[in-house]
């Protein structure tokens, strides 16, 4: 199963949402996380062994950046703002919660919705 670490932009209606189903969320807030920059953020949730959620485009930069750099992380699940619905991101984040395994993403992005 996968879990994940929200940003601190993502809706709250989301990591509510994912909660009513059961999944395993934290928020950067809950964290304490929510001022870290987004190398930091990132490396917060890999050091959680989280995927980190996301609707910003600097945090997509960054681990596009690892990639190249051969740099590893957890995972990013990146949604736009405006492409994704608060309903299809609950949907799309409880379903790679419930089949998928973290190595699943392991220095990955992963795009919703699917």
């Amino acid at each position: 199963m996968i879990t994940f670490y929200m940003d601190h932009n993502v809706p709250r209606a989301i990591t509510a949402g994912l909660r009513l189903r059961g999944i395993d969320v934290i928020t950067a807030y809950e964290d304490g996380a929510d001022e870290m920059d987004d190398s930091a953020l990132l490396d917060r949730a890999t050091q959680l062994g989280r995927v980190l959620f996301t609707h910003d485009d600097d945090l997509l930069a960054e681990a596009t950046q690892r990639q190249q750099e051969k740099a590893p992380f957890s995972g990013l699940i990146y949604a736009h703002q405006m492409g994704a619905t608060i309903g299809a991101c609950i949907k799309g984040l409880e379903l790679i919660s419930n089949v998928g395994e973290p190595e699943d993403l392991l220095n990955r992005v992963q795009f919703l919705p699917l």
